[in-house]
């Protein structure tokens, strides 16, 4: 009997010692895991981004392309990126500014007085100015001569600047061989800051080189303030490669001003610098 005692109470013990150390290692799991409650560790908080950004934006242009260049630009903030971006320089396209045409700012400061003077005029805007330049070349060639239209069309985008149109015939003419819809010519239109760049250039460098020249004729006004020339060779123009062209063609300049009568005109393209024939 004493040993079946015996035996239950050492069966006792072991028993309790098992759950012991059951409940021991159990204790010591759960103290080993991470609450989950507990938020996660941020890398970097509002105020660091933010000095980062000004430190990022402090630095010159060429040092951010840089470190953009080698992908080790470091985290920031949205509107530091965006500053960065808007302060860094636009790529040299060799875009420059063009300048504004000296012709154009000799109307507004000398021409517009002077006129006042002359006619009385009270209000600037009544002084006349010029409106458009048509540049004219006319191709009767054009019906037997497949490239001289071709030739015509670039020479006078070389002096114009400009791509000029081809004119067309709006009716048939049996006495010229002409159908309507053929090529006879080709014209361009110049406004704004072309139009005085040409004028400038017509009156101070492309007339002075015509042969025998003596000054223009007034004859060459319509009555109401519109003064049309003919010019017999292109080559007048300094564009103009001698080396390039098939034959001396002439052309006719127009020159369209809001003038109402041609003493008006006569005295706004003086001013400008024309150089008309002296009346005696």
């Amino acid at each position: 009997m004493l040993d079946s005692e015996q035996m239950n109470e050492t069966t006792d013990g072991s028993e309790e010692t098992s759950q012991s150390d059951a409940s021991d290692q159990v204790e010591e799991s759960v103290s080993e895991a991470p609450p989950e409650d507990q938020p996660e560790a941020q890398p970097e908080t509002q105020s660091e981004v933010q000095s980062e950004g000004q430190a990022e934006e402090a630095q010159p242009p060429a040092r951010r392309r840089q470190r953009a260049a080698s992908g080790t630009r470091p985290a920031r903030g949205r509107r530091a990126a965006a500053a960065e971006v808007a302060e860094e320089p636009a790529a040299d396209d060799g875009d420059e500014d063009v300048p504004s045409p000296r012709l154009r700012e000799m109307y507004r400061s000398e021409i517009i007085p002077s006129m006042m003077r002359d006619f009385g005029f009270t209000n600037p805007m009544e002084v006349p100015r010029v409106q458009k330049i048509v540049l004219n070349i006319g191709l009767g060639e054009a019906l037997t001569n497949g490239r001289a239209m071709e030739s015509a069309t670039r020479d006078l985008g070389t002096i114009a600047g400009q791509k000029p149109v081809i004119t067309r015939a709006r009716k048939s003419i049996a006495g010229f061989k002409i159908r309507e819809g053929n090529q006879i010519g080709t014209s361009v239109t110049l406004r704004g800051a072309r139009m005085y760049h040409f004028l400038d250039r017509f009156i101070n460098t492309a007339l002075p080189r015509i042969r025998d020249f003596r000054g223009l004729p007034r004859r060459g006004f319509d009555g109401r303030g519109n003064f049309s020339i003919g010019i017999r060779e292109q080559i007048i123009f300094p564009e103009i490669d001698y080396n390039q062209i098939d034959r001396l063609r002439g052309l006719q300049v127009t020159i369209t001003t809001s003038a109402r009568n041609d003493s008006e005109a006569i005295r706004l393209l003086e001013l400008y610098g024309m150089p008309f024939i002296k009346e005696t």
